[in-house]
Protein backbone atom coordinates (compact mmCIF):
# COMPACT_ATOMS: atom_id res chain seq x y z
CA UNK A 1 0.00 0.00 0.00
CA UNK A 2 1.58 3.34 -1.28
CA UNK A 3 1.96 6.41 1.35
CA UNK A 4 -0.89 7.97 -0.41
CA UNK A 5 -2.88 5.01 0.91
CA UNK A 6 -2.13 5.58 4.43
CA UNK A 7 -2.65 8.75 4.89
CA UNK A 8 -6.47 8.80 4.72
CA UNK A 9 -6.96 6.26 7.25
CA UNK A 10 -4.69 7.85 9.53
CA UNK A 11 -6.49 11.27 9.65
CA UNK A 12 -9.53 9.14 9.54
CA UNK A 13 -8.45 7.75 12.92
CA UNK A 14 -7.02 10.91 14.30
CA UNK A 15 -10.69 12.61 13.65
CA UNK A 16 -12.36 9.60 15.57
CA UNK A 17 -9.61 9.76 18.40
CA UNK A 18 -10.25 13.53 18.64
CA UNK A 19 -14.15 13.60 18.16
CA UNK A 20 -14.03 10.72 21.30
CA UNK A 21 -11.71 13.22 23.54
CA UNK A 22 -13.79 15.72 23.03
CA UNK A 23 -17.04 13.64 23.60
CA UNK A 24 -15.74 12.02 26.53
CA UNK A 25 -14.90 16.37 28.10
CA UNK A 26 -18.17 17.49 27.32
CA UNK A 27 -19.70 14.36 28.84
CA UNK A 28 -17.48 14.80 31.93
CA UNK A 29 -18.61 18.78 31.96
CA UNK A 30 -22.20 18.26 31.37
CA UNK A 31 -24.51 17.46 34.62
CA UNK A 32 -26.08 14.16 34.01
CA UNK A 33 -29.43 15.46 35.15
CA UNK A 34 -31.30 12.93 33.39
CA UNK A 35 -29.34 10.10 34.58
CA UNK A 36 -28.67 11.21 38.34
CA UNK A 37 -32.29 12.72 39.34
CA UNK A 38 -34.74 9.71 41.28
CA UNK A 39 -37.86 9.10 39.57
CA UNK A 40 -41.04 11.26 39.99
CA UNK A 41 -42.65 8.04 42.07
CA UNK A 42 -46.27 7.85 41.58
CA UNK A 43 -48.18 5.73 44.66
CA UNK A 44 -51.75 4.90 42.90
CA UNK A 45 -54.20 2.33 44.48
CA UNK A 46 -57.04 0.54 42.65
CA UNK A 47 -60.70 0.15 43.95
CA UNK A 48 -60.31 -3.64 43.30
CA UNK A 49 -60.17 -6.91 45.23
CA UNK A 50 -56.56 -8.40 45.40
CA UNK A 51 -57.86 -11.40 43.20
CA UNK A 52 -59.89 -9.36 40.46
CA UNK A 53 -58.88 -8.86 37.01
CA UNK A 54 -59.24 -5.36 37.18
CA UNK A 55 -56.18 -5.15 39.43
CA UNK A 56 -54.49 -7.03 36.02
CA UNK A 57 -56.02 -4.31 33.83
CA UNK A 58 -54.74 -1.51 36.50
CA UNK A 59 -51.49 -3.04 35.85
CA UNK A 60 -51.22 -3.01 32.30
CA UNK A 61 -51.57 0.32 32.98
CA UNK A 62 -48.64 1.12 35.31
CA UNK A 63 -46.58 -1.26 33.22
CA UNK A 64 -47.11 0.84 30.11
CA UNK A 65 -45.83 3.95 32.24
CA UNK A 66 -42.78 2.30 33.92
CA UNK A 67 -41.79 1.14 30.30
CA UNK A 68 -42.11 4.54 28.85
CA UNK A 69 -41.07 7.02 31.19
CA UNK A 70 -37.28 5.85 30.67
CA UNK A 71 -36.66 5.29 34.81
CA UNK A 72 -37.80 9.36 35.30
CA UNK A 73 -41.55 8.55 36.51
CA UNK A 74 -42.52 5.14 38.15
CA UNK A 75 -45.53 4.19 39.19
CA UNK A 76 -46.23 1.71 42.32
CA UNK A 77 -49.68 0.40 42.53
CA UNK A 78 -51.67 -0.79 45.64
CA UNK A 79 -54.56 -3.27 45.37
CA UNK A 80 -58.04 -1.64 47.18
CA UNK A 81 -58.11 -1.31 50.84
CA UNK A 82 -54.44 -1.00 50.70
CA UNK A 83 -54.59 2.80 51.94
CA UNK A 84 -58.26 3.64 51.45
CA UNK A 85 -61.71 1.96 50.64
CA UNK A 86 -62.62 1.58 47.15
CA UNK A 87 -65.54 4.05 47.30
CA UNK A 88 -62.97 6.27 48.91
CA UNK A 89 -60.48 6.26 46.33
CA UNK A 90 -61.53 9.80 44.33
CA UNK A 91 -61.51 11.76 47.60
CA UNK A 92 -57.98 10.22 48.55
CA UNK A 93 -56.83 11.51 45.01
CA UNK A 94 -57.80 14.89 45.55
CA UNK A 95 -56.42 15.47 49.33
CA UNK A 96 -53.00 13.71 48.48
CA UNK A 97 -53.27 10.46 50.82
CA UNK A 98 -52.43 9.15 47.57
CA UNK A 99 -51.15 10.07 44.36
CA UNK A 100 -53.34 8.59 41.58
CA UNK A 101 -56.23 5.99 41.92
CA UNK A 102 -57.47 3.07 39.18
CA UNK A 103 -61.27 3.28 39.98
CA UNK A 104 -64.54 4.16 38.00
CA UNK A 105 -66.70 7.30 38.58
CA UNK A 106 -69.73 5.43 39.47
CA UNK A 107 -68.16 5.15 42.93
CA UNK A 108 -67.69 8.65 43.88
CA UNK A 109 -71.52 9.47 42.61
CA UNK A 110 -73.02 10.29 45.79
CA UNK A 111 -71.58 13.60 45.22
CA UNK A 112 -72.84 14.34 41.99
CA UNK A 113 -75.31 11.91 40.22
CA UNK A 114 -74.03 13.32 37.08
CA UNK A 115 -70.56 11.04 37.43
CA UNK A 116 -72.31 8.29 37.04
CA UNK A 117 -73.15 9.70 33.29
CA UNK A 118 -69.27 9.02 33.10
CA UNK A 119 -69.63 5.69 33.50
CA UNK A 120 -73.36 4.53 32.68
CA UNK A 121 -75.87 5.98 32.06
CA UNK A 122 -79.51 6.29 30.15
CA UNK A 123 -79.60 4.49 27.37
CA UNK A 124 -79.17 6.66 23.53
CA UNK A 125 -77.79 3.66 21.33
CA UNK A 126 -74.39 3.84 21.77
CA UNK A 127 -72.63 1.21 23.16
CA UNK A 128 -69.32 1.67 25.33
CA UNK A 129 -66.80 2.22 22.60
CA UNK A 130 -68.62 4.96 21.04
CA UNK A 131 -69.52 6.38 24.41
CA UNK A 132 -65.68 6.53 24.96
CA UNK A 133 -65.63 8.26 22.06
CA UNK A 134 -67.46 10.95 22.82
CA UNK A 135 -65.55 11.25 26.00
CA UNK A 136 -62.65 11.88 23.94
CA UNK A 137 -63.86 13.93 20.30
CA UNK A 138 -67.45 14.72 21.39
CA UNK A 139 -67.22 17.00 24.52
CA UNK A 140 -67.31 14.82 27.19
CA UNK A 141 -64.14 15.43 28.59
CA UNK A 142 -64.39 19.31 28.85
CA UNK A 143 -67.58 18.34 30.50
CA UNK A 144 -65.89 16.21 33.08
CA UNK A 145 -63.36 18.51 33.84
CA UNK A 146 -66.21 21.09 34.33
CA UNK A 147 -68.02 18.83 37.19
CA UNK A 148 -64.72 18.03 38.88
CA UNK A 149 -64.11 21.88 38.97
CA UNK A 150 -68.04 22.50 40.81
CA UNK A 151 -67.71 20.17 43.34
CA UNK A 152 -63.87 21.83 43.82
CA UNK A 153 -62.48 17.79 43.20
CA UNK A 154 -58.25 18.50 42.50
CA UNK A 155 -57.75 15.97 40.37
CA UNK A 156 -57.12 15.17 36.41
CA UNK A 157 -59.17 12.63 35.18
CA UNK A 158 -58.63 9.90 32.09
CA UNK A 159 -60.80 6.89 30.48
CA UNK A 160 -59.69 4.15 29.41
CA UNK A 161 -61.12 0.50 28.56
CA UNK A 162 -64.87 0.29 26.72
CA UNK A 163 -66.23 -2.36 28.76
CA UNK A 164 -68.71 -4.56 27.71
CA UNK A 165 -72.53 -4.94 28.30
CA UNK A 166 -72.37 -5.75 32.52
CA UNK A 167 -74.67 -8.61 33.14
CA UNK A 168 -78.24 -8.33 34.81
CA UNK A 169 -76.54 -10.39 37.12
CA UNK A 170 -76.69 -13.38 39.90
CA UNK A 171 -80.65 -14.86 41.24
CA UNK A 172 -81.66 -17.21 43.65
CA UNK A 173 -84.09 -17.99 41.21
CA UNK A 174 -84.29 -17.01 37.15
CA UNK A 175 -85.57 -13.66 36.41
CA UNK A 176 -88.78 -13.97 33.54
CA UNK A 177 -90.07 -10.58 33.69
CA UNK A 178 -90.03 -7.00 35.28
CA UNK A 179 -92.09 -8.02 38.20
CA UNK A 180 -89.33 -10.38 39.97
CA UNK A 181 -87.11 -7.53 40.20
CA UNK A 182 -89.61 -5.64 42.51
CA UNK A 183 -88.69 -5.89 46.58
CA UNK A 184 -86.00 -7.64 45.83
CA UNK A 185 -82.65 -7.03 47.96
CA UNK A 186 -80.15 -6.29 45.04
CA UNK A 187 -76.95 -5.02 44.84
CA UNK A 188 -75.72 -2.54 42.40
CA UNK A 189 -73.78 1.32 41.81
CA UNK A 190 -73.92 4.09 40.39
CA UNK A 191 -77.21 5.95 38.42
CA UNK A 192 -77.98 1.67 38.02
CA UNK A 193 -79.17 2.03 41.95
CA UNK A 194 -81.83 4.15 41.11
CA UNK A 195 -82.58 2.77 37.92
CA UNK A 196 -83.77 -0.49 40.32
CA UNK A 197 -85.23 1.34 42.55
CA UNK A 198 -87.42 2.90 40.38
CA UNK A 199 -88.29 -0.74 38.73
CA UNK A 200 -88.89 -1.88 42.33
CA UNK A 201 -85.89 -3.06 43.82
CA UNK A 202 -84.26 -2.25 47.42
CA UNK A 203 -81.08 -1.39 46.31
CA UNK A 204 -77.63 -2.03 48.76
CA UNK A 205 -74.21 0.15 47.20
CA UNK A 206 -71.03 -2.16 47.75
CA UNK A 207 -67.71 -2.67 46.39
CA UNK A 208 -67.20 -6.07 44.77
CA UNK A 209 -65.06 -7.37 47.67
CA UNK A 210 -68.27 -6.68 50.30
CA UNK A 211 -71.07 -8.63 47.92
CA UNK A 212 -70.59 -12.64 48.48
CA UNK A 213 -70.26 -11.50 52.44
CA UNK A 214 -73.71 -9.05 52.08
CA UNK A 215 -75.43 -12.51 50.37
CA UNK A 216 -74.36 -14.73 52.92
CA UNK A 217 -75.60 -12.84 55.45
CA UNK A 218 -79.10 -11.99 53.88
CA UNK A 219 -78.20 -8.13 53.32
CA UNK A 220 -78.41 -9.11 49.64
CA UNK A 221 -80.42 -11.34 47.81
CA UNK A 222 -78.77 -11.01 44.33
CA UNK A 223 -76.21 -8.66 42.65
CA UNK A 224 -74.34 -7.67 39.41
CA UNK A 225 -70.73 -7.00 39.89
CA UNK A 226 -69.36 -6.30 36.51
CA UNK A 227 -68.08 -9.46 34.21
CA UNK A 228 -67.87 -13.33 33.98
CA UNK A 229 -64.15 -13.48 35.46
CA UNK A 230 -64.41 -11.06 37.98
CA UNK A 231 -67.76 -12.51 39.41
CA UNK A 232 -66.19 -16.18 39.19
CA UNK A 233 -62.79 -15.11 40.97
CA UNK A 234 -64.75 -13.86 44.35
CA UNK A 235 -67.13 -16.94 43.85
CA UNK A 236 -70.35 -16.07 43.01
CA UNK A 237 -70.59 -19.44 40.96
CA UNK A 238 -70.36 -20.91 44.80
CA UNK A 239 -72.89 -19.46 46.39
CA UNK A 240 -75.68 -18.94 43.77
CA UNK A 241 -76.35 -20.77 40.34
CA UNK A 242 -78.52 -18.48 37.47
CA UNK A 243 -76.90 -16.03 35.79
CA UNK A 244 -78.80 -13.36 33.52
CA UNK A 245 -76.64 -12.05 30.32
CA UNK A 246 -77.48 -8.47 28.94
CA UNK A 247 -78.84 -5.64 30.82
CA UNK A 248 -79.43 -1.90 30.44
CA UNK A 249 -78.44 -0.20 33.55
CA UNK A 250 -74.75 -0.64 32.71
CA UNK A 251 -74.33 -0.88 29.00
CA UNK A 252 -71.42 1.46 28.82
CA UNK A 253 -68.55 1.77 31.77
CA UNK A 254 -64.75 2.97 32.00
CA UNK A 255 -62.42 2.91 33.91
CA UNK A 256 -61.39 6.53 35.44
CA UNK A 257 -57.52 6.83 36.08
CA UNK A 258 -57.19 9.81 38.51
CA UNK A 259 -54.00 11.77 39.53
CA UNK A 260 -54.05 14.27 42.00
CA UNK A 261 -53.89 17.79 40.43
CA UNK A 262 -50.59 18.70 41.84
CA UNK A 263 -48.50 16.16 41.43
CA UNK A 264 -49.48 16.29 37.82
CA UNK A 265 -48.81 19.88 36.83
CA UNK A 266 -45.60 19.24 38.67
CA UNK A 267 -44.54 16.51 36.11
CA UNK A 268 -43.05 17.59 32.75
CA UNK A 269 -44.66 18.00 29.63
CA UNK A 270 -43.35 14.65 28.44
CA UNK A 271 -44.00 12.34 31.31
CA UNK A 272 -47.74 14.00 31.19
CA UNK A 273 -47.43 12.31 27.84
CA UNK A 274 -46.30 9.01 28.54
CA UNK A 275 -49.08 9.34 31.36
CA UNK A 276 -52.04 9.83 28.74
CA UNK A 277 -50.59 7.53 25.82
CA UNK A 278 -50.37 4.80 28.38
CA UNK A 279 -54.11 5.36 29.38
CA UNK A 280 -54.89 4.95 25.70
CA UNK A 281 -52.79 1.93 24.99
CA UNK A 282 -53.84 0.12 28.43
CA UNK A 283 -57.50 0.75 27.05
CA UNK A 284 -56.63 -1.14 24.11
CA UNK A 285 -55.15 -3.74 26.33
CA UNK A 286 -57.65 -4.12 28.90
CA UNK A 287 -60.07 -4.82 26.08
CA UNK A 288 -58.12 -7.90 24.81
CA UNK A 289 -57.26 -9.19 27.84
CA UNK A 290 -61.19 -8.73 28.76
CA UNK A 291 -62.69 -10.42 25.62
CA UNK A 292 -59.84 -13.67 26.30
CA UNK A 293 -61.04 -13.72 30.18
CA UNK A 294 -64.58 -13.20 30.05
CA UNK A 295 -65.50 -15.26 27.30
CA UNK A 296 -63.30 -18.11 28.56
CA UNK A 297 -64.81 -17.68 32.11
CA UNK A 298 -68.42 -18.00 30.92
CA UNK A 299 -67.52 -21.42 29.04
CA UNK A 300 -66.10 -22.39 32.75
CA UNK A 301 -68.91 -21.00 34.77
CA UNK A 302 -71.07 -23.48 32.32
CA UNK A 303 -69.30 -26.37 32.23
CA UNK A 304 -67.31 -26.76 35.34
CA UNK A 305 -69.46 -24.96 37.83
CA UNK A 306 -72.94 -25.99 36.41
CA UNK A 307 -74.23 -22.15 36.40
CA UNK A 308 -77.23 -21.71 34.28
CA UNK A 309 -76.36 -19.12 32.24
CA UNK A 310 -79.48 -17.11 30.71
CA UNK A 311 -80.42 -14.26 28.68
CA UNK A 312 -82.24 -11.70 29.96
CA UNK A 313 -85.79 -11.17 28.29
CA UNK A 314 -86.74 -8.41 26.05
CA UNK A 315 -89.53 -7.87 28.49
CA UNK A 316 -86.86 -6.45 30.89
CA UNK A 317 -84.90 -4.34 28.81
CA UNK A 318 -87.96 -2.76 27.72
CA UNK A 319 -89.24 -2.14 31.19
CA UNK A 320 -85.39 -0.28 32.13
CA UNK A 321 -85.66 1.81 29.10
CA UNK A 322 -89.18 3.21 30.68
CA UNK A 323 -87.52 3.46 33.76
CA UNK A 324 -84.19 5.04 31.99
CA UNK A 325 -86.67 7.61 30.67
CA UNK A 326 -88.70 8.57 34.19
CA UNK A 327 -85.38 8.65 35.83
CA UNK A 328 -83.53 10.77 33.10
CA UNK A 329 -86.67 13.65 33.25
CA UNK A 330 -86.32 13.73 37.09
CA UNK A 331 -83.10 14.03 37.31
CA UNK A 332 -82.44 16.51 34.49
CA UNK A 333 -85.26 18.87 35.75
CA UNK A 334 -83.51 18.75 38.84
CA UNK A 335 -80.17 19.31 37.86
CA UNK A 336 -79.40 21.63 34.74
CA UNK A 337 -75.90 20.54 34.73
CA UNK A 338 -77.17 16.56 34.51
CA UNK A 339 -79.34 17.78 31.51
CA UNK A 340 -76.69 19.13 29.52
CA UNK A 341 -74.32 16.39 29.93
CA UNK A 342 -77.48 13.75 28.70
CA UNK A 343 -78.21 16.72 26.01
CA UNK A 344 -74.41 16.36 24.88
CA UNK A 345 -74.54 12.61 25.05
CA UNK A 346 -77.58 12.22 22.83
CA UNK A 347 -76.35 14.86 20.14
CA UNK A 348 -73.60 12.38 19.70
CA UNK A 349 -75.46 9.07 19.93
CA UNK A 350 -77.46 10.37 17.29
CA UNK A 351 -75.07 10.75 14.56
CA UNK A 352 -73.01 8.25 15.47
CA UNK A 353 -74.94 5.41 16.61
CA UNK A 354 -76.51 6.15 13.15
CA UNK A 355 -73.52 5.32 11.37
CA UNK A 356 -73.05 2.22 12.90
CA UNK A 357 -76.33 0.63 12.74
CA UNK A 358 -76.18 1.77 9.17
CA UNK A 359 -73.34 0.25 8.12
CA UNK A 360 -72.43 -2.65 10.99
CA UNK A 361 -72.72 -6.24 9.55
CA UNK A 362 -74.59 -8.41 11.06
CA UNK A 363 -72.22 -10.69 12.84
CA UNK A 364 -75.17 -12.78 14.35
CA UNK A 365 -75.84 -14.03 11.40
CA UNK A 366 -72.81 -14.99 10.61
CA UNK A 367 -71.93 -16.36 14.03
CA UNK A 368 -75.37 -18.69 13.79
CA UNK A 369 -74.28 -19.54 10.14
CA UNK A 370 -70.71 -20.65 10.87
CA UNK A 371 -71.36 -22.53 14.13
CA UNK A 372 -75.18 -23.97 12.97
CA UNK A 373 -76.36 -21.94 16.28
CA UNK A 374 -79.29 -20.19 16.89
CA UNK A 375 -78.29 -17.90 19.71
CA UNK A 376 -81.17 -16.33 22.46
CA UNK A 377 -81.31 -13.07 21.38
Amino acid sequence: MSNEQKKPEASRRKFLTGATAATGVATLGFPMIGRTQSPIVIKMQGSWGAKDIFNEMAEEFVKRVNDMAGGRLRVDYLVGGSVVKPFEVMDAVGKGVIDAGHSVPVYWYGKSKVASLFGSGPINGCDAPQTLAWIYRGGGLELYKELLQKLGLNVVGFFCMPMPTQPLGWFKKPVKSAKDLKGLKYRTVGLAADLFQQMGAKVTQLPGGEIIPALERGVIEAFEFNNPTSDMRFGAQDVIKNYMMGSYHQAMEFFEILINKKKWDSMPKDLQAVWQYSVEAASASNWWTGMDNYSRDLQVLKDKHKVNVLRTPKSIFAEQLKAWDILTKKLSDEDPFFAKVVASQRAWAKRVAYYMFLNEADFQLGYEHVFKTKLPV
